[in-house]
């Protein structure tokens, strides 16, 4: 299907919202240890932006969970597809996410996570597109509300491209 990419929210306007929300989780988490849990794979670039952003310590770990496929509408069937390598009980986790849409993902994944005992746990989004949303989540910082429609850019992807955009783009599909 021919598309191609508009800009939504520039690289600066990104860069400088990383900058906010990185500057709010260094207060919020003042005289701790931050552990960042990046979902995969959309999360990572705005995971590795955030971290450099902190300046209380930080540990990282990964997970991968998927309910899109090669769709760009989310199935609501969530699969774990990399669980995390080390345990979270007792650490204050904050789980990096790069959109959230329904809230199905998110709901099932924090659930999962709380169940794991953290000392705490809250979440962290660039994107949120509360239009769509099916299922209560709270998120406990947000880069930016997006419309409802389908975003790529800055980890973000449409079939595994255009994650490496470093700005947040709209795919508009072209007429035939």
């Amino acid at each position: 299907m021919n598309h191609h990419i508009e800009v939504l929210l520039s690289e600066e306007e990104v860069d400088r919202r990383i900058n906010e929300i990185g500057e709010q989780i260094t207060k919020d988490y003042e005289g701790k240890t931050v552990h960042l849990l990046c979902v995969l794979k959309g999360g990572s670039f705005f995971m590795c932006e955030l971290a450099k952003r902190i300046s209380v310590p930080v540990s990282l770990d990964f997970m991968s969970v998927s309910s899109y496929g090669k769709d760009t509408k989310s199935s609501g069937v969530v699969k774990i597809v990399k669980d995390l390598d080390e345990s979270i009980k007792g650490k204050d986790v904050l789980v990096v996410e790069d959109i959230v849409d329904s809230g199905r993902t998110l709901s099932y994944l924090m659930e999962l996570l709380a169940a794991r005992e953290p000392a705490s746990l809250r979440l962290c989004t660039l994107l949120d597109k509360p239009e769509r949303r099916v299922v209560d989540v709270n998120v406990d910082y947000t880069g930016f509300q997006v419309p409802d429609e389908f975003v790529v850019g800055y980890g973000l992807d449409y079939d595994q491209l255009y994650r490496n955009l470093p700005y947040i783009g709209v795919v508009k599909f072209d007429e035939d």
